[in-house]
């Protein structure tokens, strides 16, 4: 087995306005700004355990599916709960094809990348 010489740092998220997305990101998680540059702002777990998510402004809007997203899961509520929670912070439900009795919920954050709230135990 070999030494592990690299880990996951971030998720990096083009936004036409980083600073709002990075908002509802830092609500949907618990998570804050851990820096700013001048071109985009990172945030990540308060106590900086863990990757971080990198939002950097660029002038077009998202076209297409996304090709990488993320996947979430409630942890201290149930995911009926936390699915209220995240669409009254502005996340909305998505088609992408999805069949109707999946064990997840397709949302998009409020620039229209897709998510998914993940179930517990196959349930929503």
């Amino acid at each position: 087995m070999s030494n592990m010489t690299i880990r996951f740092a971030a998720i990096c998220i083009d936004s036409i306005d980083p600073e709002p997305l990075a908002q509802f990101w830092c609500q949907v998680l618990d998570w804050a700004v851990i820096n700013r540059e001048e071109d985009g702002l990172s945030i990540g777990p308060a106590d900086g355990d863990g990757p971080q998510i990198d939002f950097f402004a660029v002038p077009e809007r998202k076209a297409g599916k996304n090709r990488v997203h993320v996947d979430v899961r409630a942890e201290d509520s149930t995911t009926e709960e936390e699915l209220d929670r995240l669409l009254a912070l502005g996340a909305r439900r998505s088609d992408i094809g999805q069949e109707p009795d999946q064990s997840w919920v397709v949302l998009t954050d409020p620039e229209g990348n897709e998510f998914c709230l993940l179930g517990r135990c196959g349930l929503i």
